[in-house]
């Protein structure tokens, strides 16, 4: 479960593990809707329009187990795997992000 910080949803990602987003404020909410509508490696507990309501215990309960034991939740955790697998490869030597940051890095420096 994330409030969805971006360092938190990245560390998440990098690791390929799913995520039930709980927003709270600044950029969280629409770090959620990155997670759960564009990437689709997570699912909402609460959204951001009813922030102002209680969460109850049911509604967290509800999140979990659509994660956890759910067909779209098998989906989910295979999405946030292969996510995973693939950020983890654009930063090895010859990956993209590490092309991208040693360009910078040269280009700052000469």
């Amino acid at each position: 479960m994330s409030h969805c910080r971006w360092n938190s949803c990245m560390e998440s990602m990098s690791m390929g593990v799913p995520i039930a987003t709980w927003p709270m404020h600044s950029d969280q909410p629409r770090n959620a809707v990155l997670i759960t509508k564009a990437l689709k490696v997570g699912v909402v507990v609460t959204d951001w329009a009813r922030r102002d309501e209680l969460v109850t215990s049911l509604t967290v309960e509800k999140a979990v187990k659509q994660l956890m034991a759910t067909k779209e939740g098998d989906e989910l955790r295979k999405r946030a795997k292969d996510l995973g697998c693939a950020i983890r490869k654009s930063v090895e030597e010859g990956g993209a992000s590490r092309l991208e940051l040693d360009s910078f890095i040269s280009h700052i420096t000469r």
